[in-house]
């Protein structure tokens, strides 16, 4: 990022800096549930489900996360001095036994132990071993439980520093308390100061002002959408019976007309949405489409005035999405696509794939764009800005204030599937409740969003300059 210096996973740091590392292998474990979502090897790498913890497909699940013992032994990239173990418990905290470290020889040595409180019952599962629950809508297997609590970080202060240490051994009893248990990281530490996961963010996120609420219909407000002259806000709201496309003008002053119902935008039965938009062509989606026909439920329009005209169906070779509906953006000369879908291919949830056009007007294989922006849980609502290297969206995936934030991240190459660690959009955007849908108008420099206000979407604005957020 020229001339900028990006916050990647900041922690609480004493003055004096900590050196610290996160597990980046696995040398042994008691159990797996296998798969991208809530296996052993979410436990790697920095923190990724807290600060706002609860149950996340970026955490392990054990299979006797319920009532049983569970091992972990992980190692660490190089040796170091350790003076602090810490382990992310994002459900139910509180079950670390006991911490062992090793040096390079592999000998482990114990360190840590938690005091056993034998007046406190243990818990047993009361659920059918077989495990057939699906938990959400993923199809990882995984027994159903109470709801979360106590997330919590175990920091484990040792008596003493210990050097050279490359392998840490974890000891769980999950019978200490009930309800499911899952675990987001290990890190060690040569500083006594408490490990805390903070959210990646940048400081001129957090010097905006505080959005604004647009007071522009009565009902649920989803996909905002300005067209690239910024004279039209487009924007879905549902009457519980169907989605519908509204169409406001921009007054002289600045602020919105009333908005109008826009009907020809609207005929489908269920799902109708603005993506994109210019002064003479969209792209909507919501169609019904057939699955092995290359359709994917968006299509392109010509716009002439107030007159919308359905042009060609965007086609995709060998389109797939476990979904009835997606979400997509547009470069403004069509030639590349990204969409976020789940299927296959995935890292997790709902990912990021973009196709290139080809000289028919249809598009080529869907490509993942990479690890670094999708996660195991979901990614949705892209925003490509002019550039073509800034993406607005939104995700549960990373860590995060709440539920939905809003985050950007940049391509770093001609690839596509090349991108920065994603960037929170911070405090003032995001909040511990949903928020979605980002659109940027880069004319008035205002970010767009939508947020869950009282049980309602209530769609917001706040003036975010151009230069804080697009840094190339």
């Amino acid at each position: 990022m020229k001339k900028y210096i990006l916050c990647l996973w900041l922690f609480s740091l004493a003055a004096n800096a900590q050196q610290i590392q996160w597990a980046n292998k696995l040398i042994k474990y008691s159990s797996d549930l296998g798969g991208k979502q809530y296996g052993i090897k979410r436990i790697l790498g920095q923190p990724d489900a807290f600060p706002q913890a609860g149950i996340s497909p970026n955490a392990w699940t054990p299979k006797n996360a319920l009532d049983g013992r569970e091992i972990v032994e992980v190692s660490f990239e190089k040796p170091q001095s350790v003076k602090q173990v810490a382990v992310f418990e994002n459900v139910n905290a509180g079950c670390v036994m006991r911490i062992s470290l090793a040096d390079e020889s592999g000998k482990y040595q114990t360190v840590w132990s938690r005091q056993r409180d034998w007046k406190t019952p243990t818990f047993k599962a009361s659920i059918p071993a077989d495990r057939n629950y699906y938990y959400r809508r993923k199809r990882r297997k995984i027994q159903e439980a109470p709801e979360l609590f106590n997330p919590g970080i175990e920091n484990a202060i040792l008596d003493q520093s210990y050097p050279n240490i490359v392998s840490v051994k974890v000891e769980f009893d999950f019978s200490l308390l009930p309800g499911q248990k899952q675990v987001d990281a290990i890190g060690i530490s040569d500083s006594d100061v408490p490990l805390k996961a903070q959210v990646n963010t940048v400081a001129a996120f957090e010097s905006i002002s505080q959005p604004e609420e647009l007071s522009l219909i009565d009902t649920d407000i989803s996909a905002a959408v300005v067209d690239s002259d910024g004279k039209r806000l487009y924007f879905t709201s549902n009457d519980e019976q169907k989605d519908q496309v509204y169409c406001a003008l921009r007054n002289p002053s600045g602020s919105w007309f009333a908005p109008k119902l826009q009907s020809v935008l609207s005929q489908n039965e269920n799902y109708n949405f603005v993506e994109f938009a210019t002064a003479t062509q969209m792209l909507k989606g919501g169609n019904r489409y057939t699955t092995g026909t290359g359709e994917t439920g968006f299509q392109l329009y010509k716009i002439s005035g107030d007159d919308f005209q359905p042009a060609e169906p965007i086609r995709i070779t060998a389109y797939s999405n476990y979904g009835e509906t997606a979400d997509a953006t547009l470069t403004a000369d069509l030639k590349t696509i990204v969409l976020a879908v789940e299927s296959d291919f995935t890292q997790g949830g709902t990912d990021f794939y973009f196709a290139n056009q080809k000289d028919d007007g249809s598009y080529g294989l869907l490509q993942n764009m990479g690890k670094a922006i999708n996660s195991a849980d979901d990614e949705v609502n892209p925003q490509l800005l002019s550039d073509t290297k800034t993406l607005l969206f939104a995700s549960c995936g990373f860590s995060s204030l709440g539920n939905y934030d809003l985050f950007v991240s940049y391509r770093l190459d001609d690839t596509w599937k090349n991108w920065s660690a994603p960037i929170n959009l911070g405090s003032k955007i995001n909040s511990d409740s949903f928020e979605s849908s980002p659109f940027y108008d880069e004319r008035q420099e205002l970010l767009y969003f939508t947020r869950s206000v009282a049980g309602k979407l209530r769609l917001h604005s706040v003036k975010v300059a151009a230069q804080d957020l697009m840094k190339h």
